[in-house]
């Protein structure tokens, strides 16, 4: 019971072990987030201050009360964005800034309860409608977006903020020419010296983020820093995050239940999707409801404190990872780390150059792409594949979150269209009495009188057309009055299935025939049982296995026919 209201009693006596890793882990994350916390302040309409508060408070929350040991919350890309789109409707930020950040903490804190209500509600379920393709190509997709989205800080060209994957590449294609080498040699050898450490230095591999970062700033210093326009993150704030409680009003409620519902749906499939894409690659087991919940607690605790909404970050998570994270610690550390900077080192921080920061969240990019599942997914499924490239370009040349609903819609449908598809076989035997499908064998008999079918998937509303034109073809060939359902291979039936049967079963007693079941499991038969259709099919209609029904299913046959029949496939003949 403890466990599953402080979750992090789990994972507390491993620091013993890990704490110098996730010391690292956390050192390196801070570096990085600086001039996210600023770019997604921006996105989403904020003072860049806002950006800090929400990159120290959301995940140290949500490390406490999550169930991933990599997972990263805090401001991102696509939730700023949908803050702003939701927050400018109603006032203007460049007029009206306090009340456009009163109603973003509003906003903040109506998602984390919509979030953490679902979490106690057990929706965590959800999260398995996310199929592994749609991970995969959603990590590939947004890995290829965030090192094309660094493109700027790595060639030092002037982009718009917040332009899309293909503008970016029309921008770098038509102003190549334009490109600073100076900012171009800071972050390929920074990138450079990276991927060197971790791939030859093996003692140093896991500080290879870190010591890269620092290598990166030294060489910009030595090329002349700003003077050849290399640019630094800028001037840090040296503020904490004020208490403040948000301003809930019923009308603040009112215009943003929308808005609020959007982004934790949005926020919750986005944490939990990269807290699964990392569990590939750490074989952690990932808890979707305990997710829920500490996201929601995440975001509505930081709403408290001057944070706007937060999930899971791509770019930190993957650094995190990466870096050789071993728990949450490392968001913990990450977070102190910040606040630190904030408040003694702020002058400092403020010479990491940006192109040193573009060179490595260009290499976290590369390693977010899964070449071994891409090629597994290429290899084995044609749908698997499909899904996968629909989620891979939705987040390259749409909304992320576009991307996300639609990689989900595919993988449903798919998913429904095969289930809308139950295999039928009909089953013949060979001379040692041994059932198996017709069409495997053209040797095996079938008896004339009795057509003994197996059923492989459920009886529910959406397999109904499939399974009823299948008996309506038997019924109307007249060649068989009795049907055996082999019904081991059917996994469940609904109430339109149970309806249904009921209604065959009497259509082919008013034959004088009738339909029988052998081996049906008895969670199928829940429904049945009590819906009364058991009842009114008739309890002698079903049988434990296939050798009992025979036996009893003989005795209804045509003897006159039976005594001229060559066929002869039961024992009972």
């Amino acid at each position: 019971m403890l466990q599953r209201i402080f979750p992090f009693i789990d994972w507390l006596p491993l620091v013993k072990k890990t704490w110098k890793d996730d010391l690292i882990a956390g050192l390196t994350g801070t570096i990085i987030v600086i001039p996210q916390a600023v770019a997604f302040a921006i996105i989403a309409g904020l003072p860049p201050v806002y950006g800090f508060y929400t990159a120290m408070v959301t995940p140290v929350i949500a490390a406490l009360f999550g169930s991933s040991y990599h997972l990263i919350s805090g401001p991102t890309t696509a939730i700023s964005i949908v803050v702003f789109a939701t927050v400018s409707e109603m006032v203007d930020v460049t007029t009206e800034l306090e009340s456009y950040i009163s109603l973003t903490l509003v906003l903040t804190f109506m998602a984390g309860v919509i979030q953490f209500a679902m979490g106690l509600a057990r929706m965590g379920r959800l999260v398995n409608f996310v199929s592994h393709s749609v991970i995969i190509g959603f990590t590939a997709g947004a890995g290829i977006l965030i090192g094309f989205k660094q493109l700027k800080h790595v060639f030092g060209m002037e982009m718009p903020q917040g332009i899309s994957f293909y503008d970016i590449v029309k921008n770098i294609v038509l102003n190549i020419d334009q490109t600073n080498w100076y900012v171009f040699i800071v972050a390929m050898s920074t990138m450079l010296v990276a991927i060197l450490i971790q791939k030859f230095v093996k003692p140093l591999s896991r500080f290879y983020m870190l010591i890269a970062m620092v290598f990166g700033s030294i060489l910009a210093i030595l090329l002349g820093g700003e003077t050849h326009g290399i640019e630094n993150v800028g001037e840090v704030p040296s503020r904490l995050p004020p208490f403040e409680v948000p301003n809930v009003t019923f009308n603040n409620i009112r215009k943003l239940s929308s808005g609020a519902i959007t982004l934790a749906l949005l926020g919750l499939i986005e944490a939990v999707a990269i807290a699964r894409s990392i569990a590939l690659s750490s074989n952690q087991r990932i808890d979707g409801n305990q997710e829920f919940k500490g996201q929601g607690l995440s975001n509505l605790i930081a709403s408290f404190f001057s944070s706007y909404m937060g999930s899971g970050s791509f770019t930190r998570s993957g650094v995190n990872y990466q870096a050789g994270a071993k728990t949450p610690l490392s968001a913990i550390f990450a977070a102190f780390f910040l606040m630190i900077v904030l408040l003694l080192f702020s002058n400092y921080a403020s010479y990491l150059p940006k192109s040193a920061m573009g060179g490595i969240i260009l290499l976290v990019g590369y390693n977010l792409i899964d070449f071994h599942h891409i090629r597994q997914v290429i290899n084995s499924s044609g749908r698997e594949l499909i899904v996968l490239g629909a989620t891979l370009f939705g987040a390259l040349f749409f909304e992320l979150e576009t991307a996300l609903f639609t990689g989900i819609g595919l993988s449903l449908f798919f998913y429904l269209e095969k289930t809308a598809k139950p295999n039928i076989a009909i089953l013949g035997t060979t001379k040692v009495h041994r059932f198996i499908n017709i069409i495997r064998n053209p040797e095996v008999k079938e008896c004339p009188q009795l057509k003994i079918v197996r059923i492989d998937g459920s009886i529910y509303f959406g397999a109904l057309e499939v399974v009823s034109d299948f008996f309506n073809n038997l019924y109307e060939q007249g060649e068989v009055k009795h049907v055996l359902v082999v019904a081991k291979g059917i996994n469940f039936i609904d109430l339109a299935g149970a309806t249904w049967l009921a209604y065959e079963v009497k259509r082919w007693q008013d034959r004088g025939g009738g339909i029988y079941f052998s081996g049906l499991k008895i969670v199928s038969q829940q429904i049945m049982i009590k819906g009364g259709f058991m009842e009114k099919i008739g309890k002698e209609h079903f049988y434990v296995d296939k050798p009992t029904a025979i036996s009893q299913l003989f005795l209804k046959l045509d003897k006159e026919i039976c005594a001229n029949c060559k066929v002869r496939i039961f024992h009972e003949c």
